[in-house]
């Protein structure tokens, strides 16, 4: 059994699409147009790259887009200051400071700062508490893509064993909160769990984000589960060349292929939806902003 390839950037392709029409009704129909703000600190390469292509499709789906662009050195104070700018600012919906943040800054209190209905990351620890409590609120951008590729997938989540190995605030948390808010078994493994690979035999859905590169084996997965690999890991690659790299996931890609019902590929799986996502995060907030229901097509 060779199992089917989950691709996330045509699915991306789509949810980006669908965020488009919204964007275009809420023009037409309530003269709104969402407007996104990025801040990038410093001159980290990859965050740049990453911010500019958030940039780029802001405004192919028909939102404005605000960049601000700090130096390394700004103070922490100058950055609390212009996140307090955006939400006073109307013509912002979401805020998005792009992490990690050079040495020095304080990025939780960056995150507290946000204003919780802005907070299209989804880390300000209101929108967490609303998460846990199961209200709605805005929920982190790769959990939410995670979702939508599970549902889009095997529909009813209800009573699959779902592992998620990985218990960070950004990925790991919220991606158990959104498995058990759909009444799947949830276990969180991580770096201490015992016999990882035995509790990981025994998942429906594996959720493997701990970056840590091809940790999980093909021999770990249960036949025909469903294996979503948030991981993107940089490794060498001298079969391209000399000092030449490739990117692979948290998960044996080869290995697990032969055994998995399902699986997403690294690059070209969970990616490309935590930037569509992060769109549809902005639609929700403005909507939510002006008293408007938020499309059952943009939640998971």
């Amino acid at each position: 059994m060779v199992a089917e390839r989950i691709d996330g950037k045509a699915f991306a392709a789509g949810l980006r699409g669908q965020v488009a029409q919204e964007v275009a009704r809420l023009k037409e129909e309530h003269g709104l147009t969402p407007g996104l703000a990025v801040v990038l600190v410093g001159e980290d390469p990859a965050s740049q790259v990453y911010v500019r292509s958030k940039e780029k499709m802001t405004v192919e789906v028909g939102m404005n887009s605000y960049a601000h662009r700090l130096p390394a050195d700004v103070s922490q104070g100058e950055l609390i200051s212009l996140v307090r700018t955006l939400n006073a600012d109307r013509a912002v919906n979401g805020i998005l400071v792009q992490f990690p943040l050079p040495k020095g800054l304080d990025q939780q209190q960056v995150i507290e700062t946000i204003s919780v209905v802005k907070d299209v990351d989804g880390f300000h620890p209101q929108n967490a508490g609303r998460l846990v409590a199961g209200m709605p609120g805005l929920v982190p951008c790769t959990p939410l893509g995670c979702m939508m590729l599970l549902k889009d997938r095997l529909g009813d989540l209800s009573g699959l064993n779902a592992v998620v190995i990985g218990r960070s605030t950004i990925v790991g948390k919220p991606m158990a909160q959104l498995l058990t808010n759909a009444s799947a078994t949830v276990t969180v493994a991580h770096s201490r769990t015992k016999d990882l690979p035995e509790v990981v035999r025994r998942a429906d859905i594996v959720i493997a984000a701990v970056g840590r590169p091809e940790m999980v084996k093909g021999d770990w997965i249960k036949p025909g589960a469903t294996v979503i690999d948030v991981g993107i890991n940089r490794i060498d690659a001298p079969e391209k060349g000399e000092g030449k790299t490739r990117l692979v996931g948290d998960v044996d890609f080869a290995g697990a292929s032969q055994v998995a019902g399902a699986i997403t590929p690294v690059p070209g799986g969970v990616g490309p939806m935590t930037i569509a996502c992060l769109l549809a995060n902005t639609v929700t907030a403005t909507c939510k902003a002006n008293g408007l229901p938020v499309p059952a097509v943009l939640t998971a």
